[in-house]
Order: structure tokens, then sequence, then C-alpha cells
């Protein structure tokens, strides 16, 4: 293409942000603003330092699909480059318009934007390649020999010398792109294996306009990984042609073993680097506030729209000084835990070993929902549809607008849902008593004829909830129980405690002279939430932690011994939206597996009364995900979720029946006498487990109905199956 065929460029400005736009699309400023904020992602596609996302674009001729990029580039190096040469954004838009008119192949560029007065992130926008695979994995593929096997639609050889080609046109155009690795080529692939497209991508990096000698060409080439000659010598071949040199090879080689020497080199840097900031402020997110001005390291958060949750910006040592200067408060939670603890442990020996010595009825299956305003009848609908009673719905103390809530809560009961509520606090609350107490006195009033079962607190053992002390919790709950007592009936239960922290539990359930007192104990056990719930963490699995609670519960000075898991769930891969790191984050199959092993490990053992999962809708972890148009996909846990409530209801659980080491096998009975196993395996490798009696019938773990080759012996693998057995 041309540059005279390039799509015209226009400037745009809207509040805060300047940029230019080319081709069909002139959108408003309320499209532009929503495009560019994370909260549009339709999928993350990469989430690391930059966020890289796909949205949609609305146009005349109909939506646009997009992949946005947002640069963050809050450093001080990325200011300076940012006043030398542009923001990184600006930096890509040019050179993929450079790329276009030099005919060498990219996603078109549409737009890119930059924050006016040079402080926030940059996004720089393209068309989206539907079928795209990052070369990559397909090189990935090659090195453990699996390339034709993993992707059948590419020639890996075709593959090596276009991408040569490719490049030795971008070089000839004068654009030395200066990081053309594996993951900034992608493949679509055509109808036959050595018919595909390339496209080059990540050029905020790439010079235009430069000359270009063998050792720039080939500093260039050096950072594609290929370092066996199956793969660099067709792709030199494709680059050089008839002018690849021995000594060329050579060059190449020589550069490529410098490159990766470079990388294993900063490797330790970079881990020392981290150990150093650990205790520095963390960074946040680019779509974050900023603290308040001026805010004391207590005070300095901020609500994450896209997690829905808090975001704390003190530093490790911030709050660690904060933790100092209230340690005595804190040694009073400790003197009850030491007190409390002979008990417990006493107790916890008692629990596990009379666990499963009786059948004990399958309930308390729950999930948790906050009002989805894009459609309210969305929650309702769903709820039914996922076959599930119990449903716990966060209120939030600190808006003043409960109208939303009150009207689904109304639909919800008509349909036949029990609910329970939920009382979150913030460090706005906490820090004005009055302020708490006035907003706990209008939503009993206004919820109580809907539900019993008022939750005061979340994770309060989290600073970004707003309590830091003990002390600060207790006041909390003391008005809560003084306006809940206001209605007969109603019951508190707390603390809310989020994950496995046996020490907070005990030191707030058991404090003296302390005026608190709970119906329930409730937790936010979450379980090692790396990997699966039959992890070990502190040597305690699933069970042994809920056991554990249970004893803690039972012993405690301030509640009676009942107890309940109000929040619980497995992050998914999709950048900020997560409400963890990536590094905790799973993909949604797994989400689904470990979602219905958690419920029957946690509420087989007849010691929880309730387990919500947190939530119905939400991206990066809810069971159901927002998608183009407004639309509502229901994820792989939803089915799982429903399936387990559906196949389960009405039965008694008997627990764990004797299955080869790696493997579970649950039993349960339905009223009629007829026997229901659930089996899965802990490992990824499927195993096969002799079944006590044949299977009449089996299904998977969303419900679909299995054949089985063998009734007597059955092959168990990650997904829970359900198993049938005859009379």
């Amino acid at each position: 293409m041309k540059r005279s065929e390039l799509p015209r460029a226009e400037p745009f400005a809207i509040t805060g942000f300047a940029g230019e736009i080319a081709g069909p699309a002139r959108p408003d400023e309320e499209v532009l603003r929503r495009l560019l904020d994370p909260g549009a992602a339709l999928e993350s596609i990469h989430w690391g330092r930059n966020y890289l996302y796909r949205a949609e674009l609305p146009a005349p001729g109909g939506a646009i699909p997009v992949v946005v990029k947002q640069y963050r580039e809050d450093g001080a190096r990325d200011r300076l480059r940012r006043a030398l040469r542009g923001s990184r954004a600006r930096r890509a838009w040019r050179a993929a318009r450079a790329l276009t008119a030099a005919g060498v192949p990219t996603p078109e560029p549409v737009l890119f934007a930059e924050p006016v007065g040079g402080g926030g992130a940059s996004f720089f926008v393209c068309r989206h390649l539907p079928g795209a695979v990052e070369a990559r994995h397909l090189l990935r593929a090659a090195r453990a020999g699996k390339a034709a096997e993993a992707y059948p639609a590419i020639d890996l050889e075709t593959f090596l010398r276009c991408t040569g080609q490719l490049l030795a046109r971008l070089h000839a155009a004068g654009i030395w792109h200066r990081d053309a690795s594996v993951g900034n080529v992608l493949i679509v692939p055509g109808e036959e294996p050595k018919q595909m497209s390339l496209s080059l991508v990540d050029l905020a990096r790439a010079r235009v306009g430069v000359r270009l000698g063998a050792w720039r060409r080939t500093k260039d080439l050096s950072r594609l990984a290929l370092d066996r000659a199956g793969l660099y010598r067709p792709f030199l071949e494709g680059y050089w042609g008839e002018g690849l040199t021995p000594g060329r090879e050579r060059l190449f080689l020589f550069l490529q073993g410098s490159f990766e020497l470079k990388n294993r080199i900063k490797r330790p840097g970079k881990k020392l680097a981290a150990a150093v900031t650990a205790l520095a402020p963390r960074r946040a997110h680019a779509h974050i506030p900023e603290a308040p001005r001026g805010a004391a390291a207590r005070d300095k958060v901020v609500w994450d729209h896209l997690s829905d949750q808090p975001h704390q910006h003190a530093g490790r040592l911030a709050k660690a000084l904060v933790r100092i200067a209230d340690l005595p408060f804190h040694l009073e939670q400790l003197a009850a835990v030491a007190v409390v603890s002979p008990r417990v442990r006493r107790r916890y020996r008692e629990i596990r070993s009379r666990l499963y010595r009786e059948a004990v009825p399958w309930q308390g299956v729950g999930v948790a929902v906050r009002p989805w305003p894009a459609d309210p009848r969305a929650v309702p609908a769903a709820i039914e549809d996922l076959g599930v009673e119990e449903v716990l719905l966060r209120l939030h103390p600190w808006e003043t607008n409960h109208q939303a809530e009150e009207e689904l809560a109304r639909e919800l009961v008509a349909r036949g849902c029990r609910l329970a509520f939920a009382l979150p606090q913030n460090r706005d609350l906490v820090k004005d008593p009055e302020r708490w107490r006035a907003a706990v006195a209008e939503l009993a009033a206004r919820f109580a004829p809907y539900g019993r079962t008022f939750q005061v607190g979340q994770a309060v053992n989290r600073s970004k909830w707003g309590v830091w002390r003990p002390d600060e919790y207790v006041g909390l709950a003391r008005i809560a129980r003084e306006e809940l007592s206001r209605h007969p009936g109603l019951e508190l239960i707390g603390p809310g405690v989020i994950d496995f922290e046996p020490l907070a539990l005990a030191g707030l359930v058991s404090l003296r002279r302390s005026g608190l007192f709970f119906d329930a104990v409730s937790s936010l056990l979450y379980v090692d939430r790396r990997g699966a719930p039959e992890n070990l963490q502190l040597g305690f699995d699933t069970v042994g932690k809920v056991a554990l609670f249970k004893a803690i519960a039972e012993t405690a000075r301030n509640s009676t011994g009942r107890l309940w898991i109000t929040e619980v769930n497995w992050p998914l891969w999709e950048g900020p939206h997560s409400p963890a790191g990536k590094k905790v984050s799973v993909g949604e199959e797994e989400q689904a597996d470990y979602l219905v092993r958690y419920y029957l490990l946690a509420l087989s053992t007849g010691l929880v009364e309730r387990v919500y999962w947190w939530q119905l809708i939400a991206r990066g972890y809810g069971l159901i995900c927002p998608v183009e148009g407004g639309a509502l996909r229901r994820r792989p846990a939803f089915a799982a979720l429903a399936h387990l409530a559906r196949r389960l209801a009405g039965t008694q659980a008997h627990g764990p029946l004797p299955s080869p080491q790696g493997t579970r096998l649950y039993r349960f009975q339905r009223l009629e006498g007829t026997d229901l196993l659930v089996g899965w395996t802990v490992g990824t490798d499927a195993q096969h487990v002799a079944l006590p009696a044949p299977a009449a019938k089996a299904f998977d773990r969303d419900g679909g109905e299995l054949q089985l080759a063998d009734r007597d012996r059955v092959a168990l693998g990650p997904s829970p199956a359900y198993f049938e057995l005859g009379s």
C-alpha cells in the first residue's frame, strides 16, 4: 500500500486525552472514553507491564473489532522518553502507519490517545486479527517436536521462510523493529498449511527512516528464539535468499547468543531489584486512581472498579510501621489466641476423629450477587437456571442509593431464594462510626423483610478494607448488633476474616470484654488459590481448614459453634479484572473443576452450613462473563455448579470411600436408598478406580451423560464425574 492510500489521520481531543484517529470510525467522546477504559475489555490478550485487550469500536458500518494496548508510562525513564519522543502509543502509531505505507503487514492502526499534561497511561488501538496465533506458541511446540501435532494448519518451514521474507521487506523499507521477538509476529492460518499471512506488532520501539547495515539487520533477527539449525536456517534463507553466507550465519549466531546471555545476566538483577522494591508502595494498574493527596498510610485506599474491591496504595514498609504503632492492640488479640489455642487443638482432634461417622444432609450450596444494572432481570433469571436457593447479596453501606439492591432482593425472594446480606466496611466508615450506624440502621430496616442474616465485616484482616486494628472492627460490630437487635429475629454473623488465617479468626472471636457476639462465625475461606483445593497450606487441605475453623467457632468466647463460608472463588487470567495476581490465576476449566471439588470437600463434612461463590456475574472470577453487545456468557463453572446443585439435591453425604492415592471418591445416598458417587483425581493424569457396585449411569462435571466401557472400573480425571450405582 502506498502512503497516499493510507486512511487520513485526523486529530481529536476529549477530556483528559488527545491523539489521532483514522478510518471510518468518528466516535464521540463518550464512546472513546469507554474504549480507553479497560472495563470495556471483551477479552484479555496480554496481562503484564502493559495491558492488551480486545474490544469493539462503534462505527457507521458496524462495530469494528479492535485490540487496545494500554501503555503504563509512570516511571522516570518513561516520562523522559515521552517528553523527548512522544508517548509509546504515539510512537507505535507512527510506526504502524509507516509499515502500512510500505506494504509491510501489521494490523490496521485505528487511533492513539495520550494523556493531556503528560501523566498517566497512553493507548494504541488497531484492528483485531481473528484467528491470529503468536509465533512463540508455534516455536515452543517446534522445540518439543510437536509443531505438526499442535498446529496442523501451519507448515513450520513455510512460516520460517515467510518470516524471514517479512523482515527483509521491513528492513528494505528503512524500518528497524528493534523488538522482533517471537511474541511480536502473528500468524493467521490459511486454507492450506503452507498458506498463511503474517503481521508484525508491538512497534513502539521501532525506528523509521534509518540506514540498516548488516549489524543492525542481524541484531533485529537475533531476537527470534531460533536456537536450532532446523529453525534458523530456513529463516535466514528466507531473509537473505542467495545472499546468505557463512559469515552472515555466524554473525546471526553470535548476536543471538549475546542476546540470550544478556537475558540470563539480567534475571538475577531483576530478582534483586524486586526484593529491594518489595517494601515500596505497590505499583497499581493504570486504571486505578491515585491515593488522596496527603493521605496518611492508613487512608491510601481507593476503589478498583474492575476487580470490584479496594486497592491499597500503601507499601509494605508503610503498613509495617502502622502495625508496629498498633502493637498494643494486636497483643490483646494474640493473648486471646494463646488462651484459646489448647481448647481449639483438642476440639480439632475430636472433630477429625468423628468426621464422616454419620451421614449429613447435603445442603448449603450458595452464590453471592450484586445487581447487574445493564440488565436487572439477568441475575434472578440466572439464579433460577442455576438451581441454587441460598443467595448472599452484598450491600455497600458507603453508598446512598440501594434501590437496585432492594428490587433484586424482592425478586429473588419471590422466586423462592433464601437471602443473607453482607455489610462490608471501608476506611471512611471505620473513621466515622455514626455514619456507619446510620447506614446499618437504614439497611437493616430496608432488607430485614427479605432475609434474617447479616454478615458484618469484610476481610477485616486486610487493611485495604479499612480495618487496621481489632478494636476498630469491634466498634463496627457493636454498633451493627445494636441496630440489628431493633429487628427481632435477625442474626449477625462475622467477623469475615479472609484466607486461611486461623490466628486472626481465633483472636477476634475470643477477645475478652469486647462485647462481640456472632450467631455464626463467617469466613472468606480461600484455599491456596495457586492450585487445587486439595493442596496443603500450613499442613491443612480444605477439609482440614474447615475442621480447624469449626473448632475455633465451637470454642470461641464470642460466638456459637456454627460456621459459614461466605466467599470463595478462583480468579481467572483476565487482566486487571482478576481480583488476585496473575501468578494465582487459572483457566476457566480449572476454575470449574476446583469449584465443584471445593463444594464437595467442604459441605460433605457437615461442619459448614453455607458456602457462597463470589460472585454470579463478573469478569475475572464470576460464573457469568459479559461479552459483546451486552450479552452474558455462562462460563463452565456455571454449568458445573448448576449440575452439582441439582444432581445432589436431597441426598445424604457419607464422605469419601477408600480409593487409590491421588483420587477422591465421595458417596451420596438418595432417600430411596440408591447410591451416587462423585470421583476425581487430584493430579492431571487419568486413573482407574473400581466402584463398589456397577454404575447404571454416569455424567460428566456439567451433566452430560458418559458412555462407560466398563461399569465396574471407571477412569477419573481432574473434572469430577458422577456415577449412579445400580440398585
